[in-house]
């Protein structure tokens, strides 16, 4: 559908209006141990050479009730980095009951929320409406898609010292039918629309190694 010129979505943000949500339908592969292999292109400055890493991320814990999700993120073949480097995320699951499509903290605005979501699959099939009321939207349980964020907190394996942020986070889309997901990371620091991409990987497959870390 046809979202109209931004200036009509600035001026629709700050309306709010309370709608009923349904909880996400559980999906079997956002469960603990399920594994995600894919790529992030990643470029540290206007004039630098695009850099694109391998990326494992496996899914520790999930509770859709809570709207809540967590996993380990490794990037590997990193030019500046000695070894991988894996890192723990937390995630918001957009359902509007837990969770909105307005993030409301880590440096964004609701313009910039609209402007990752929209670049994102299956945002296409989103209501206008979600953007009158309040970043929430009835229909989320029967889309195709998961929304949600992806926030790392901490290095695992390395320190802050490694030379990588995690200061920003990732706006992300999980295609049910597919088991791919997108996301676009956001730190205003950096280079903007950096893609990752992740393909679910086959329970048994063991074509990708992910070390064991213990984490407390």
């Amino acid at each position: 559908s046809t979202w109209g010129k931004r200036s009509e979505i600035v001026c629709c943000l700050s309306y709010h209006h309370v709608m009923p949500s349904v909880a996400i339908p559980s999906c079997s592969l956002l469960t603990p141990g399920q594994l995600f292999a894919g790529s992030q292109n990643v470029q540290h400055g206007i004039h630098s050479k695009e850099e694109n890493w391998k990326v494992n991320v496996r899914i520790h814990h999930c509770d859709l009730a809570s709207g809540y999700l967590c996993g380990s993120m490794e990037a590997l073949n990193i030019p500046s980095a000695e070894t991988s480097v894996i890192t723990f995320w937390e995630g918001e699951i957009i359902d509007g009951i837990n969770h909105t499509f307005f993030t409301g903290k880590w440096d964004s605005s609701k313009m910039n929320d609209y402007d990752h979501w929209s670049k994102l699959e299956g945002f296409q099939d989103m209501p206008e409406t979600v953007w009158q009321d309040g970043g929430k939207t009835a229909s989320l349980h029967e889309l195709s898609h998961i929304f949600f964020r992806i926030k790392e907190k901490f290095f695992v394996n390395v320190g802050p010292e490694c030379g990588l942020t995690i200061a920003g986070f990732y706006y992300a889309s999980f295609d049910r039918q597919r088991g791919c997901i997108q996301g676009l990371y956001y730190d205003p620091h950096t280079s903007p629309y950096q893609k990752l991409i992740l393909q679910a990987v086959p329970q048994g497959q063991n074509g990708f190694a992910f070390p064991h870390y213990e984490l407390r």
